[in-house]
């Protein structure tokens, strides 16, 4: 076999995925010369064609077909296999890639700035996503999950803890509109939302059920935006309740919603359950949320 580079599959992998050179080097971050380059030495390597090149993009011949299909597991095996060897010292260092929820981003980087102040060793990435993230994938070392308790025989939940969410306006916005006393009047509001891929959400559904959608006045799939226009005095709008404590001139909407707390879930592959990192990072994060007031930390026993 002649000398192949693994990063030359790790390309055209991502080349399949995207289905153009210019895409995958947007993935990839690299530019499209190099990409071309690359896959280029890699089927002269091989003697093979991976691709059949098109004026819309880059198809698959069949050993490309085989390379989309055998990728996934050799990645995972690989982030196994890095997770395994950096984690055989123990020590409290290397890099720590964090995904969470874009909700959640905002109460997690104070404790992130902490926690790297004492374990200066470490290097932090956080990915600010409402996607769920495979753990399997090696994107990520750690998984903060909302919602319901994620299930999978290769990972850990452990219950982090709560965030408390309820609707909020200003108080310039009351002085002129008022607020809703009763679900006949959510109808005569103005309403900051996100869009239709979140209205699963219970305290979002509560409220898009009972309203016309042109009462909508501002939408965004990003959660950050709608509580930036909802601290803006656009309309009624999720907040959590951490960040409407640090605006004095939010006013709560009282509203007869169920289940208003949120969990959120500690998650790792099992593969890492003897990681010093993750072990310490979850302790760290225990002790830095119980002493918020702002957030209630959860009683409820983990799943090892």
């Amino acid at each position: 076999m002649k000398d192949i580079s693994w990063d030359d599959y790790k390309i055209a992998y991502q080349v399949a995925i995207d289905g153009s050179l210019s895409k995958a080097g947007i993935s990839l971050r690299i530019n499209h010369a190099t990409v071309l380059r690359r896959i280029n030495q890699l089927e002269q390597a091989l003697e093979v064609k991976l691709f059949i090149r098109h004026q819309r993009g880059y198809k698959l011949t069949d050993a490309g077909c085989v390379l989309m299909d055998e990728m996934p597991e050799m990645l995972a095996n690989f982030s196994s296999l890095e997770n395994k060897l950096q984690n055989v010292e123990g020590d409290i260092s290397g890099e720590l890639r964090i995904t969470t929820v874009s909700s959640f981003s905002p109460v997690i980087t104070p404790s992130l700035k902490a926690f790297r102040e004492a374990y200066p060793k470490i290097r932090l990435k956080l990915i600010s996503t409402d996607d769920i993230v495979p753990l399997d994938s090696g994107a990520a070392h750690v998984s903060l999950r909302a919602g319901p308790c994620p299930t999978g025989g290769d990972i850990i939940v452990k219950n982090l803890t709560k965030i408390r969410t309820a609707y909020y306006a200003t108080q310039g916005y009351v002085d002129e509109y008022g607020k809703p006393n009763s679900a006949n009047e959510l109808n005569q509001h103005q309403w900051v939302l996100p869009t239709p891929d979140k209205y699963r959400i219970p305290f979002v559904n509560y409220v898009v059920d009972k309203i016309d959608k042109d009462r909508i006045v501002f939408q965004s799939n990003h959660f950050p935006d709608i509580h930036e226009a909802v601290i803006a005095g656009m309309g009624i709008g999720p907040l959590g309740e951490h960040q409407a404590k640090l605006h004095p001139s939010m006013v709560k909407v009282d509203l007869d919603i169920g289940n208003k707390d949120e969990s959120i879930w500690f998650v790792y592959h099992k593969d890492l359950k003897h990681s010093a990192r993750i072990q310490c990072f979850y302790q760290f994060l225990i002790a830095a949320l119980s002493s918020n007031s702002l957030l209630e930390k959860s009683n409820k026993p983990s799943h090892d």
